[in-house]
């Protein structure tokens, strides 16, 4: 009898070991940086694939401009309005944060999102900024199917796509956030990633404001050792900020900036908007593995009075 009661420790014993082990495994993958790439697809799609997919019943069609009378006086057909500007405001102690996430995934139902949805984005103009911003939301959230709209408004009707008045009528979606922490860091992680040269901290701001040249800040300046590109550099520029450079002109932007796939990326902004910008590029349309959202940005960052600021133009600014 000892002797079975021997063996049946001996084998819970190695069973307990064995779940150790995995809860362990599993903790390192939903932690670890080079696995903070999820099932989500994210993709740029023109405005002839909007219009071939307006009538798909799990396509949800999100018109994120910020003025309401922008979408009341013309949208593409089954568009719902929800203002980028939405997802975010004050949270006691900062302003222009992202809302807590039972709040993001009650906005998205309200807007007709749902679990399965196909979720098509677009802005206009410089806001390619909230079209990002709101896809990587919906990222954060656990959504598979994402789609930026490349050329945002402006593409879409210089197309001769139809445009319409109209409001839709949908149903209040069923969306479930489920939170991916390892998008993004804290400003506890950042604290601790200063200095460190296996971290590469990229800032799209303008050369100006990363600089410190501009007053605006409660201090002024970037992180020490980021490196400053500027986000419209993804894009064609004046001609239409929605719409990106070919992806081989921005690889080789990034080449000459020293900034490999290799990387490990932290990018940060002024209030964790711009960033998502370059962050949906690197990540989903240029595969880099390991690139992450510090959301807190400069807002945060700059109102703490012990960490250090640098100031001064990138030198390697193109």
């Amino acid at each position: 009898m000892g002797n079975f009661s021997s063996v049946n420790a001996k084998i819970g014993g190695a069973i307990a070991a064995l779940v150790a082990s995995l809860v362990f495994v599993t903790a390192l993958l939903v932690t670890s940086p080079s696995f903070a790439s999820s099932s989500t697809t994210v993709r740029f799609v023109s405005p002839a694939w909007v219009a071939e997919h307006i009538e798909d019943p799990q396509v949800r069609i999100l018109d994120v401009r910020i003025n309401p009378l922008d979408y009341i006086g013309g949208h593409i057909p089954r568009a719902v309005h929800i203002a980028d500007n939405t997802f975010r405001g004050p949270n006691g102690r900062l302003p222009v944060q992202y809302w807590e996430t039972n709040k993001i995934q009650s906005l998205f139902q309200q807007a007709g999102v749902s679990s399965n949805s196909h979720v098509v984005i677009y802005s206009d103009e410089a806001s390619i900024l909230g079209s990002t911003m709101v896809s990587y939301l919906l990222e954060r959230g656990g959504l598979r199917n994402i789609a930026i709209l490349d050329g945002g408004f402006k593409a879409y009707k210089e197309a001769g796509l139809p445009i319409t008045k109209e409001f839709p009528q949908y149903t209040v979606g069923n969306f479930r956030f489920r939170d991916k922490p390892a998008l993004r860091v804290s400003l506890d992680e950042v604290r601790n990633l200063i200095g460190n040269s296996d971290i590469t901290f990229i800032d799209p701001r303008p050369a100006a404001l990363f600089a410190g040249e501009v007053d605006l800040f409660i201090r002024n300046g970037h992180i020490p050792g980021a490196k400053n590109i500027p986000w419209p550099s993804f894009t064609i520029g004046e001609a239409n900020q929605h719409q990106l450079k070919p992806l081989a002109e921005i690889r080789a932007l990034l080449a000459q900036r020293g900034i490999t796939p290799d990387d490990t990326i932290i990018v940060t902004c002024s209030t964790g908007r711009e960033a998502t910008l370059q962050y949906t590029v690197l990540k989903h349309l240029l595969n880099y593995p390991n690139v992450r959202i510090y959301e807190g940005s400069w807002t945060e960052y700059s109102a703490q009075p012990d960490l250090p600021v640098e100031t001064g133009r990138d030198p390697e600014l193109l």
